[in-house]
């Protein structure tokens, strides 16, 4: 399998030359040059084997630059008990007879990122083995709160790699700032941006697209490469566990191999249901994708109009990691719903990154349209989620999740639909611990009581354990003190690289 940049600049270039690089050089997104298509009964044949072995089928086609030894060697050291805690890695959860959740935070960090974020350091290590590649590699990570974590965790102290986390500074929760500025690893740097996540991500693009920079880099011995989701090799991990929930349907007499069902999935970067996408154009039975928002509903109103348009209010919400109003990975869809048109996704890019917005045209609107389905969710309604579900069918979820349930409910009720529907629960929570314990529990009852507190304290009453990751975060060192502006990201890249 081969790969290209949605802009056109960069094509036939192997997973591994895709994986090393992260974005493309002129500023596109990977995205493999042909389609990868699975029978019934390829999909059959993953219902009664383990999440490490579908990862394995799944990714062989993607990544056939590597081995089939080689993959099973990366998906062994990620997806291991020890790092998630139960042997499903991302086991399903049947809430009534309709609707599942798929917990994917049973990982070292307690979020979904984890899935992909134990694997990608394994897989990018190899690829530059692959590539003869001496350079140290450099990640650099724009985080709207779990990904820098994941990120931190899955490189520390790997060889021949270093990785720099810029996050918003007042817009992550106490407990994501917590588990960053205290990771320990000789190779880890975190620092807290004076913005929002868009500027912490406009801020590393442009350093990616730096070239008198990246000459610099050069000379010094580095190379960059990244660990959002921009990069294929964070993104095609993701595939895998769209299948592993639809084979756990199967296996559980859920539904008929065959049957169709829908996916929910609560994004704002858009890679998680981006992966879904490209788990139904393989062959996955989905009916729809059902995309949830918070109050930052860019992705809402586009799917709805056809039209994108950042130019409103960035909004802090209780579901942070969704609180980002560029939405990286929506080139890549459009990429494909093209059929693979860079000068289109040229004109779009340029408009957005010039006058803030774009206007797709109506039959890329109506292929959209066909797949997707939008809605959102306010702060109330996200608190009255998750205090429902609580009680009445005794499961706790976090604000994120809780985002994807409710506008479940609302794509029930607009559109009469009963498919049996997974939804992804992309945190524990326990990370969101504060507004948790406020839907549950009430206002004054969190009042004096910061998120660490409220650890303890959810854990008792809801009578979960809480996830060893999170034990004791508040009395970690803190390693990593770094503060700047917007503007000064590409400084603080030169100075820890002394370049």
């Amino acid at each position: 399998m081969l790969y290209e940049s949605t802009r056109g600049g960069l094509k036939s270039i192997s997973s591994a030359e895709a994986i090393k690089k992260g974005i493309a050089p002129d500023g596109g997104l990977f995205v493999p040059e042909e389609r990868v298509k699975l029978s019934l009964e390829d999909i059959g044949r993953l219902v009664n084997i383990s999440y490490q072995e579908r990862a394995v089928e799944i990714l062989k086609h993607y990544i056939d630059d590597y081995t089939v030894e080689e993959i099973t060697e990366c998906v062994n050291s990620a997806y291991t008990k020890a790092k998630f805690g139960c042997d499903e890695i991302a086991p399903v959860h049947k809430l009534n007879e309709n609707v599942f959740v798929q917990e994917l935070w049973h990982g070292p960090t307690c979020a979904f990122k984890d899935m992909a974020l134990q694997i990608l350091p394994h897989l990018l290590v190899k690829a530059v083995r692959k590539l003869g590649e001496k350079d140290e590699v450099v990640i650099l990570v724009a985080t709207s709160g779990d990904t820098g974590k994941a990120a931190l965790e899955g490189f520390k102290d790997v060889d021949g790699t270093r990785i720099i986390v810029f996050f918003p500074n007042n817009g992550v929760s106490e407990v994501q700032k917590m588990q960053m500025v205290t990771q320990e690893g000789k190779n880890v740097h975190a620092i807290s941006v004076e913005g929002n996540f868009d500027d912490a991500q406009n801020g590393v693009k442009d350093i990616f697209g730096d070239m008198e920079l990246n000459r610099r880099m050069e000379g010094g011995g580095y190379k960059f490469s990244s660990a959002n989701s921009i990069n294929w090799g964070r993104l095609v991990p993701q595939i895998v566990y769209y299948f592993s929930a639809y084979a756990d349907l199967v296996k559980n007499s859920e539904v008929t191999l065959g049957d169709k069902i829908n996916v929910v999935v609560p994004t704002g970067n858009f890679g998680n249901i981006l992966a879904a996408y490209y788990a139904l154009r393989m062959g996955l039975p989905i009916n729809k994708l059902i995309c949830a928002s918070n109050d930052n509903n860019v992705l809402t109103d586009f799917i709805r109009t056809g039209v994108y348009d950042r130019r409103r209010e960035f909004k802090k919400t209780i579901s942070p990691s969704m609180d980002i109003l560029i939405s990286s990975n929506l080139e890549r869809l459009l990429y494909e719903i093209t059929e693979h048109n860079s000068e289109r996704i040229n004109d779009w890019m340029g408009r957005l990154k010039n006058d803030g917005m774009y206007i797709v045209d109506a039959d890329v609107k109506k292929k959209i349209s066909a797949v997707f389905w939008a809605d959102f969710t306010n702060e109330s309604d996200t608190l009255k989620t998750i205090e429902y579900l609580y009680k009445e069918n005794d499961y706790l979820i976090d604000t994120h999740t809780a985002v994807g349930v409710d506008v479940y409910d609302k794509y029930v009720i607009s559109t009469g639909d009963m498919t049996k529907t997974v939804i992804s629960s992309t945190a524990s929570p326990f990370k969101f611990n504060e507004s948790v314990a406020k839907a549950i529990f009430g206002e004054e009852f969190i009042k004096g009581k910061n998120e660490f507190d409220l650890l303890e304290i959810l854990s008792e009453k809801c009578r979960l354990p809480v996830p060893d990751s999170l034990k004791g975060l508040e009395t970690r060192e803190i390693r990593h003190n770094a503060n700047c502006d917007k503007t000064e990201m590409k400084s603080q890249v030169e100075k820890i690289l002394g370049i």
